[in-house]
């Protein structure tokens, strides 16, 4: 990559203001991007990266500054503007026509006409190019994309969005869905890109990823520019100290509180499963898992964590094995059953099977409660406010947030809202799927300590991430699985590291494979 001082920037923004009733969403920002480079941009929810974000493909119209793409300046009335001007976009949803071909989501709007309308032979073959030059050869442009995996869809966007060629392209959360080889392929695709000379501005929770894939960093926090720097000369603690505001001696306390807690044994287990399974899902599994103790399932994507989540939480019923909760023998038929036995779950999606787009976050957070008392015993407005108000200090929610749909809160709003919810059934057992998946770093931390503090008071907890730093920090044991079955546990300590649970996945080969 050639030095930024050496070449003209492909995008120069310069005095950035964004205003929105009553907030200032970025405030005189200043943002460089250079020919063959990647940028990650780096910050909170709420920093005003997504608002960057829409100033750059014209969505969002700034009060005040200059915005200039390849020296000329430019103003962006909406996002074909921005294309015309050569950038593209992929978010992290991916917009794509599940019931449309590989070929017809590439091509849309790009098709090749013939006499009698759409060619299609010609609009494929243009399709495979497109994919070809991204090294995705393997994907056959005549499948539905409905029938790809999301690491699959995540590409064939990347590729819509190459299709004009563009000199820039902004990545918003592109991994957020992806497991550890699927991000290689992604990285693998972008390190071409770059070195066609594409611009890549890529946004991302996940740092190691933006430091495995990044020339530089720019940060911001409250809508205000905190830093650019190379990312070889910017270390994790210096970049986290700058997103958070503070240094990260939280980081290091809540490690310290992992390490020195001791769960209580006294030889009756809050949850007890033996050769749980379901056929076609899931093998025969035992788990137990103790009053104050914190177990992680460890394993990559289709290794079997949320299966059996699901199997321990009643949302889907095993046909092997039986499970027992504090002593009693219990059929864990659907998660109605489970909240009976105070066995509460946040689960994995929180858009499509979590939260409740319309319904407002306090009426979200009283959701399992209410429906565990029953429709004809309301909770009165006393008891309600009581409770939230218990969970605005505990889980620092904003209590503006309170009265808004709850699609509109940021994920790790949202998140917060999730755990509330299962928190204010009081669990004995609470089961956390991919509690921090797609939140910043501060929402993580306040989640990581709320989820200590509970084993602290005796809840038995059940803690899964696809981030295995983050399962070895704060479990005190370890399941791991791998294939839908769970191959060793760990009891976790100073030795412990996350390359221990990689060696145990990897040294784990069927012998029927080899």
């Amino acid at each position: 990559m050639t030095a930024p001082g050496q070449q003209q920037p492909v995008v120069e923004l310069s005095g950035i203001t964004v205003e929105f009733p009553g907030v200032r969403a970025l405030d005189a920002v200043d943002f460089r991007l250079f020919p063959g480079e990647v940028h990650a941009l780096m910050g909170e929810n709420g920093a005003g990266k997504s608002t960057l974000i829409a100033v750059l493909t014209g969505t969002c119209t700034p009060v005040a500054g200059t915005v200039r793409i390849a020296g000329e300046r430019r103003r962006f009335s909406g996002v074909a503007d921005s294309r015309a001007a050569g950038i593209a976009t992929v978010f992290q949803e991916t917009q794509l026509s599940p019931n449309l071909s590989v070929a017809e989501n590439v091509m849309l709007g790009h098709e090749r006409r013939g006499l009698f309308g759409i060619d299609w032979r010609r609009t494929r073959a243009d399709a495979a190019e497109a994919l070809g030059r991204l090294g995705l050869d393997d994907l056959d442009p005549k499948t539905p994309v409905g029938m790809l995996s999301p690491a699959q869809k995540q590409l064939v966007a990347l590729a819509r969005s190459v299709v004009d060629q563009p000199d820039v392209l902004v990545l918003d959360e592109p991994t957020s869905s992806l497991d550890q080889a699927e991000v290689a392929t992604l990285m693998r695709v972008l390190r071409n890109l770059r070195e066609r000379g594409v611009a890549i501005l890529f946004v991302s929770h996940f740092l190691e990823q933006a430091f495995a894939i990044s020339d530089r960093m720019t940060v911001l926090r409250g809508g205000r520019l905190i830093g650019e720097n190379a990312t070889r000369d910017l270390d994790r603690a210096e970049l986290i100290s700058q997103m958070l505001g503070k240094d990260i001696e939280s980081l290091r306390a809540l490690k310290s509180e992992r390490k020195s807690h001791h769960y209580a044994f006294d030889g009756m287990p809050a949850l007890h499963a033996l050769d749980i399974g379901r056929r076609g899902e899931m093998g025969g599994t035992d788990v137990e898992v103790q009053k104050g103790e914190i177990v992680g399932f460890a394993g990559l994507r289709g290794s079997g964590r949320t299966e059996l989540a699901s199997l321990l939480s009643g949302a889907a019923r095993a046909d092997s094995g039986e499970v027992w909760v504090e002593g009693e023998r219990v059929d864990l038929r659907s998660p109605s059953v489970a909240l009976h036995h105070r066995i509460a779950m946040s689960t994995e999606n929180r858009r499509t099977q979590g939260i409740i787009g319309d319904l407002t976050a306090r009426e979200n957070i009283l959701l399992s409660l209410q429906a565990l008392r029953g429709w004809s015993r309301p909770l009165s407005a006393g008891e309600a406010g009581a409770l939230i108000d218990a969970y605005v200090e505990g889980l620092h929610l904003d209590p503006v947030d309170l009265d808004r749909p709850v699609k509109m809160l940021s994920g790790g709003a949202q998140q917060k809202v999730l755990l509330a919810r299962a928190l204010a059934v009081r669990p004995h057992v609470l089961i956390l799927d991919e509690p921090t998946r797609g939140i910043d770093i501060a929402a993580k931390l306040d989640i990581q300590r709320r989820v200590s503090e509970l084993a602290a008071g005796g809840v038995a907890v059940v803690f899964i991430s696809s981030e295995l730093e983050e399962v070895v920090r704060v479990s005190d044991r370890i399941i791991v699985l791998k294939d839908r079955e769970k191959i060793g546990e760990l009891s976790n300590g100073p030795g412990v590291t996350v390359d221990t649970v990689v060696e145990m996945i990897a040294a784990d080969i069927d012998p029927r494979l080899q």
